[in-house]
């Protein structure tokens, strides 16, 4: 999921109308939820320590910090379970015709929005439209639903609708793709695809902050920089949640601290308490758990401005930096190295990547041989970073090994953390921080995703006409063991032309409290909310 420091990711699904033939209409029109009063009983609540969503809208939203409450509201056609495999959500189930290029899709009877009003064809539809609509401006769009077939020619505003979506009836429809392309079900997992409600949407530019949706909690109170409080959706049409509150706290502490004080009751930790965590005699020993994610760091290099643009000062720059050195020191062994691009637990990775090694005197070399002729020769050079105050220590670390090892100073410029992943793309200097959460199990969500000339998130300007044949290739091959195989030669050709600097992939670390029952972290770093029961 495009990030925490990462960007998580993407997807899409949608379409609502306010009326059509034989569609069920709700007892009473959409209302805006009433506001809870004071505090909610605390026996009924799970607490947590968040940070306030950027957007509710899933057609705009693409960071964690939005999506994981995007995640609890909204649901779409298909989602992903816990062992990652993709099952029916409002479809009850479908069938894959055509050798792969159609799919039609079957509604649950009983899937219903938050306001009592059944689910349709139309209400995806519309959706899934709205979100390839130019004025939307969907950052994700693009990415997630671009294998159906008119999509392009809706989000380039040559058309007024997505030739690929049919509606057959109130519980029936259609997509057609452009080829056969065994993530697609995937990609409509993401929140772009989620259903969203017609007259909800047109009633106001604000209208995420009171969303009517289908998912298995509903937005009962948002208060800024104060809290967001989730109520459990008992129509729901899977199994509706335990839990009957979930009150995420803005603003209200350092969070270890509230968690030791029983203000909240689950805290992400770094290795500080990480490592009071493991100690038996801390009375925190046995309330961690460990969650790996699908996620890559790394900083990324704009290719498409000096002097980046040559592969030699690319190498040059990664084989000066000692990534062993920053994971074990610097990172204190919190993270793991990562070899190339591809995280363990995706299929196609391979711990004996051979990775970009360090080595500083061949840097040096790669780097007079290159068209600039040594760090005389180079223009100056700003690393675009996420927050505010300065450098963190690991762009510090990174900064001090290329002045140290090339003799290049690189100057530093900050984006506020809230707005990195919107303005980055913009503001790209030549240099810059990225993370990823693949938002499903396949190769395609990162090397395709980051590194396709075409790719809208790459935001480095990358282009290696290998890279995107063996890609391309790779998207309509059948045989996994062939899919997989050119996954990996991309790979291979991404870390001998320096594309980026792989760092690290990371877990989540978590106390929560021993009578939080099914609290858990997905690899798309989401948390399972809706299997949360107190046993207090």
């Amino acid at each position: 999921m495009p990030p925490r420091y990462v960007i998580l990711a993407a997807l899409l699904l949608l379409l609502t109308t306010a009326c059509g033939n034989g569609q069920e209409t709700a007892s009473a029109p959409f209302q805006t939820p009433t506001p809870l009063i004071g505090e909610v009983p605390r026996s009924d609540s799970l607490v947590l320590s968040g940070l306030e969503p950027i957007t509710l809208d899933p057609a705009i939203s693409k960071e964690s910090r939005s999506h994981l409450y995007i995640a609890q509201i909204f649901s779409g056609l298909v989602r992903l379970d816990e062992n990652l495999r993709v099952v029916p959500d409002l479809a009850e189930r479908w069938e894959v015709l055509d050798g792969g290029t159609r799919y039609v899709f079957h509604l649950r009877p009983d899937a219903r929005f938050h306001n009592g009003r059944r689910v349709t064809a139309q209400d995806v539809v519309y959706s899934l439209e709205r979100a390839a609509d130019p004025a939307t401006q969907s950052p994700t769009a693009a990415t997630y639903l671009g294998d159906i077939l008119g999509v392009k020619d809706r989000l380039d505003g040559k058309a007024e609708s997505i030739s690929g979506l049919r509606v057959i009836d109130d519980q029936t429809l259609e997509i057609r793709l452009d080829a056969p392309k065994a993530y697609v079900l995937a990609k409509l997992t993401y929140s772009v695809a989620a259903v969203v409600d017609r007259e909800n949407v047109e009633s106001g530019p604000d209208w995420y902050r009171r969303p009517n949706a289908t998912g298995p909690f509903r937005l009962a109170v948002w208060e800024e920089e104060k809290r967001l409080v989730l109520e459990r959706n008992l129509a729901f049409y899977r199994t509706p949640p335990q839990v009957k509150y979930v009150v995420f706290r803005f603003l209200a502490g350092v969070p270890v601290n509230l968690y030791e004080q029983g203000e909240i009751d689950v805290v992400q930790i770094g290795p500080a308490t990480l490592e009071r965590a493991l100690d038996p005699q801390s009375p925190l020993n046995g309330q961690l758990s460990v969650y790996p994610e699908l996620n890559i760091f790394f900083t990324g290099f704009n290719a498409a401005i000096p002097p980046f643009d040559d592969p030699l000062v690319r190498r040059a720059f990664a084989m000066a930096v000692d990534v062993d050195r920053i994971v074990e020191v610097v990172r204190q062994g919190y993270v793991q190295r990562a070899q190339g691009f591809l995280p363990p637990g995706m299929p196609g990775y391979s711990p004996d990547s051979p990775g970009i090694r360090y080595d500083p005197v061949e840097a040096q070399r790669l780097l007079a041989d290159s068209s600039y002729g040594g760090p005389d020769g180079l223009p100056p050079i700003v690393y675009t970073t996420s927050g505010q105050g300065g450098a963190g220590p690991t762009l510090s670390a990174m900064v001090g090994m290329w002045r140290a090892n090339l003799g290049v100073e690189v100057t530093v410029r900050q984006i506020p953390s809230d707005v990195y992943f919107y303005r980055l793309g913009d503001e790209l200097d030549n240099l810059f921080d990225y993370g990823w959460v693949a938002d499903y199990p396949a190769p395609e969500n990162i090397l395709d995703v980051l590194f396709h000339r075409e790719a809208s998130n790459n935001i480095g300007a990358y282009n290696n006409p290998r890279v995107d044949s063996l890609l391309e290739e790779a998207r309509t091959v059948l045989s996994i063991e062939r899919r997989l195989a050119l996954y990996r030669q991309a790979q291979e050709t991404l870390l001998e032309d320096a594309a980026a600097i792989p760092l690290w992939h990371s877990s989540n670390y978590l106390l929560v409290k021993p009578y939080v029952k099914g609290y858990a972290i997905t690899p798309q770093g989401l948390p399972t909310l809706e299997q949360v029961r107190l046993e207090r």
